[in-house]
């Protein structure tokens, strides 16, 4: 037999994941840079004492919510384009149970995070211990179960030597390119602490080689003669550029052959701006100019995307009659919309089709139609810079626009709202990477946490983190840890009393206005009808131990951005804003589940125009 040591289930677990690397392109890089979490009962005994003993080889961050601490690993491992990330603990049931929307968030963007939730009592001695929730039809059930509907992978070590099996498996799923996102396993508390004689070579250097999927030559062929049948194809790019680097790779494709270029959020910024034939984002939130041009094509290729609704405009962004072609690694999400399919890497498969084209002398027959529908885009842009407030607050949109001229060289962050709607149609990027934005979820509470994640992943670069107050009031307890942590953030927390971007959409299906404001209620009414709760939120972060500042004014919002870059410390600009002065919507198209009976006809019409446009659409 060969040497052993002998460790607790939890001491193994660290040193293991101290060995892991990854190999991308050539490079080797570590791969789990820390663990961060919150020490409980369940697991602060056992995975604790594991990180106390090694704490100078795996960094451990203290959160102050669990969902919010895994946030953190998740926007790290994004902007760190999943070749590295941190992973998260909690303590058993609610702690960990808090951690399932932070896994969610992860598996629907194919963001790797190790999530490491404590569990009941593998021997159940003492049984109920405390948090355990008790299934009477099944005893083999714990809280920890909730994890498979929103993991990529899922274990439970129920003995010290299962680990092996259980982590070779994780960074199996971590390191896949196709099937990454949330892995899950689960740490009963006595297992965490009982030991095992580890074989010694489960510990050493294992490095795992994240390779690119090359498109197979009749696949390639196929792309190539449904794009030379095309007169009017158009490239929608998604996360998965991102991932694989291919930025160059579609905008060289989209110059060579005249085509345009439009982006997702998850894509938006691998392209650049002052490219050719760029024409900004497409989809629900998209650009008037992507979004006329999509109605136009007759074939639509889409780079690594998933094709949600708010890409597709549910389904209503292309003409019925435009053949789909898809390059991604997934083959779940390649086959979408009955699509001719390339399944491969990003970067390989855009490489391949622009040779092959080029050999073919293939070009698009857009004529003016690119320059046309960007002309157009950007005299509206000129106008959204005109918008003025009223003296005590400002436009939104305007805001949006002023911020973009300051922080040209900055890391932005947003995830839910108004704003992520706002910042995919006019917010101009640098460099990729610049541009987070959580959508795949929307998850609401992640700006701030995954402001703190992008911190870590690139210190060099300031970060703001752009967030409605509905969406603060979610979730923002990492404010304190970039300030106990010293790693600096700023918030531009924008201040318009409640949920606009739900009170406007029901708005627009009929309903008028209900439950989307922060209004006191009223005796009279009965209803959330007086006026606006007035919460005064940099007061707040000040109270944390942050630099704040409150502005109304455009000349405050420039000194407030100035002095913010100067800080040395997390800061919050609390931003004032009217009300409902987001952006509008730009040849665009939202199926929602408006009610077919209603007392108010004003629903009822907005019911039948609803499902005019669904009627004409595609069905799968």
């Amino acid at each position: 037999m060969g040497k052993t040591i002998r460790l607790t289930m939890a001491q193994a677990l660290v040193k293991f994941l101290e060995q892991q690397y990854v190999d991308v392109d050539g490079k080797e890089s570590r791969f789990v840079q820390g663990i961060a979490g919150i020490f409980g009962h369940g697991n602060v005994v056992g995975l604790g004492q594991a990180l106390e003993q090694y704490q100078s080889e795996m960094p451990f961050i203290q959160g102050k919510n669990e969902q919010e601490i895994a946030h953190v690993c998740v926007a790290y491992a994004k902007q760190m384009r999943r070749q590295a990330i941190y992973a998260c603990t909690a303590s058993i049931g609610p702690g960990s149970l808090n951690m399932v929307t932070a896994a969610g968030t992860a598996s629907v963007n194919k963001i790797p995070v190790l999530l490491l939730p404590s569990d009941t009592y593998a021997d159940r001695q003492p049984d109920p211990v405390l948090q355990q929730m008790e299934q009477d039809q099944d005893y083999s059930v714990t809280v920890n179960d909730a994890f498979k509907a929103v993991s990529r992978y899922w274990d439970r070590v129920q003995r010290p030597e299962q680990l092996m099996v259980a982590m070779l498996n994780a960074m199996r799923v971590l390191t896949d390119p196709a099937r990454t996102g949330a892995v899950t396993v689960c740490l009963p508390q006595d297992v965490q602490g009982e030991s095992y004689d580890y074989p010694v070579e489960f510990f050493a250097r294992r490095v795992w080689h994240i390779e690119r999927a090359i498109p197979s030559p009749a696949a390639v062929q196929r792309a190539v003669a449904l794009i030379k049948n095309s007169k009017r194809p158009m490239i929608v790019s998604g996360g998965g550029t991102r991932y694989s680097d291919a930025g160059a790779a579609v905008e060289a494709f989209g110059t060579a052959f005249g085509v345009p270029v439009s982006e997702t959020q998850a894509g938006k910024g691998e392209v650049a701006g002052a490219a050719p034939t760029y024409v900004g984002c497409a989809g629900i939130c998209g650009a008037l100019s992507a979004n006329l041009l999509a109605k136009k094509a007759d074939l639509v290729l889409v780079v690594g995307t998933k094709l949600n609704d708010f890409v597709t405009n549910s389904k209503a962004g292309f003409s019925p009659a435009a053949k789909i072609l898809s390059v991604n690694v997934s083959r779940m999400d390649a086959m979408k919309l009955d699509a001719e399919c390339v399944v491969a890497d990003a970067k390989l498969a855009m490489e391949a089709l622009t040779d092959a084209l080029k050999q073919e002398g293939y070009k698009a027959q857009w004529g003016n139609e690119i320059d046309n529908a960007k002309a157009a885009w950007e005299a509206e842009r000129d106008r959204l810079k005109t918008l003025e407030g009223d003296g005590t607050a400002m436009n939104q949109t305007r805001v949006l626009m002023e911020l973009n001229g300051m922080l040209k060289d900055d890391n932005i962050v947003s995830a839910s709202g108004s704003l992520p709607s706002d910042l995919e149609r006019v917010w101009n990027v640098s460099r990729p990477g610049a541009y987070h934005l959580e959508y795949g979820f929307s998850c609401m509470g992640y700006e701030v946490s995954g402001a703190l994640g992008v911190k870590m992943a690139e210190p060099e670069h300031e970060v703001y983190a752009f967030v409605g107050d509905g969406g603060f009031l979610m979730g923002h307890s990492d404010l304190v840890t970039s300030i106990q942590e010293g790693t600096k953030i700023n918030v531009l927390l924008f201040n318009n009393s409640g949920h606009q971007c739900i009170h406007n959409l029901e708005r627009s299906q009929g309903m008028g206005t209900f439950g989307t404001e922060f209004r006191f209620r009223e005796k009279a009414t009965g209803g959330l009808t007086g006026g606006y709760v007035p919460v005064n939120y940099s007061a707040l972060a000040s109270a944390y131990g942050a630099k704040t500042f409150r502005v109304s004014t455009v000349e405050e919002l420039r000194a407030a951005v100035t002095e913010s870059k100067k800080s040395d410390v997390s800061t919050l600009i609390e931003i004032m804003v009217l009300p409902g002065t987001m952006t509008g919507g730009y040849e665009n198209f939202w199926r929602v589940g408006t009610a077919s009976v209603a007392e108010k006809e004003s629903v009822r019409e907005a019911y039948k125009k609803l499902h005019e446009v669904v009627k004409n659409l595609r069905k799968y």
